[in-house]
């Protein structure tokens, strides 16, 4: 059964990838034919247009420029480095910036998916880690991991592979992943907290006193503490990547924590259709990932309960408006284990949210290829 998993998982996988390039392909020719004077490129070259757009500038910039922070404005120091080292990195085997970034998602997204497989089948029995796989890989968002040049696809991979590491017993290995992964995006907290409440609880479970190496997951916070240094050497502010959100209008506060830009925008303005209803979008996911969280405490344990807590709820709080919780919900991969242990009794639901996310990820997909904000 596992090796057919495995193998229907990379065949939906690889379905996803390419209708998602199709369609992303096509909008991408659609609104690069808008403008009359646009050059003729190649067809390959469109897929990969399709699959660039809004924060890719930002990473291109980083992989090619290097940082840049003004205080109080938007500021490429806002994205974590892992990703644009990355880009470099394939950037120097041959493909242009734009090439690159599009190859590491690639590589990185469907291996995750992949890697949840196996990490769920430590959590649950067999047929639900292949259910909760096929909604990770039929999520909405998940168009992000297929070949958009944003850093998700880079995180979610570590992310899961530190903690199926720490569930196969291999604590340094895991911590050093860790470390990386808060390399690629501000979430050290969610990442630190939910590896070592994970740590402590393995060895409970196992009837086994807990020692000083198993708090070794602090270690994993050496990414994140390693940015926060070379912003404090070249900018002389190590919280860079937090004060250019206010660039973004993201300042932290009050307004943001009641969300107030939100209420304004959906209920108070006389904002577009589209704004309205990718607002109420975000904010629903946000609702059913937080509701989610308790259940994973239960099913999962505390480990992966703190994981999300954490994860879901620093942007949940952070955010002026949820915008971009969509995409950010991919890195809380438990969540979707969770949904699957709680639909084993429904498959009719199950089956409905599968198809629904089957075909947002193609519209969604369009729709990024159009240039339209999606996360």
């Amino acid at each position: 059964m596992s090796r057919s998993a495995s193998r229907t998982l990379a065949l939906v996988i690889l379905a996803a990838v390419l209708a998602c390039a199709v369609s992303g392909g096509l909008a991408a020719w659609r609104f690069h034919h808008k403008n009359p004077q646009a050059p003729v490129v190649r067809l390959d070259e469109y897929v990969v247009m399709g699959w660039v757009g809004w924060d890719s500038s930002w990473y291109m910039r980083i992989a090619e420029e290097g940082y840049s922070f003004t205080p109080g404005e938007q500021s490429s120091v806002a994205f974590f480095p892992l990703y644009p080292l990355a880009i470099r990195a394939v950037e120097a085997l041959g493909p242009d910036v734009y090439q690159a970034g599009v190859l590491v998602t690639l590589l990185c997204g469907p291996l995750a998916i992949l890697l949840f497989l196996r990490w769920a089948r430590f959590r649950a029995e067999e047929p639900l880690a292949f259910q909760a796989s096929l909604l990770l890989a039929l999520y909405p968002f998940t168009f992000f991991l297929y070949g958009v040049m944003y850093s998700d696809a880079l995180f979610l991979l570590l992310v899961v592979g530190a903690f199926l590491l720490l569930e196969k017993g291999h604590l340094g290995l895991a911590v050093l992943l860790g470390a990386v992964a808060t390399a690629a995006r501000p979430v050290a907290p969610a990442v630190v907290l939910g590896l070592l409440a994970r740590r402590l609880e393995w060895k409970r479970e196992r009837g086994e006193r807990w020692t000083v190496l198993d708090f070794l997951p602090v270690l994993s916070a050496l990414g994140f503490l390693l940015y926060m240094l070379y912003l404090d050497k070249q900018f002389g502010a190590p919280f860079a990547f937090a004060e250019a959100q206010a660039g973004w209008g993201q300042e932290p506060g009050w307004r943001s924590v009641l969300k107030l830009s939100w209420f304004k925008t959906v209920f108070f303005s006389h904002a577009n259709a589209e704004t309205v209803s990718r607002l109420c979008l975000h904010a629903l996911l946000t609702l059913g990932a937080l509701v989610l969280v308790g259940p994973t405490f239960r099913k999962l344990g505390w480990g992966y309960g703190v994981y999300c807590a954490v994860l879901v709820g620093i942007p949940a709080v952070t955010t002026k408006d949820f915008m971009g919780m969509g995409r950010y919900l991919i890195s809380a991969f438990p969540l979707f284990l969770t949904l699957a242990l709680l639909l084993r009794d429904h498959p009719r639901v199950r089956q409905g949210i599968l198809a629904v996310g089957a075909v947002s990820l193609v519209l969604l997909s369009a729709a990024f290829g159009l240039d339209h904000y999606i996360s």
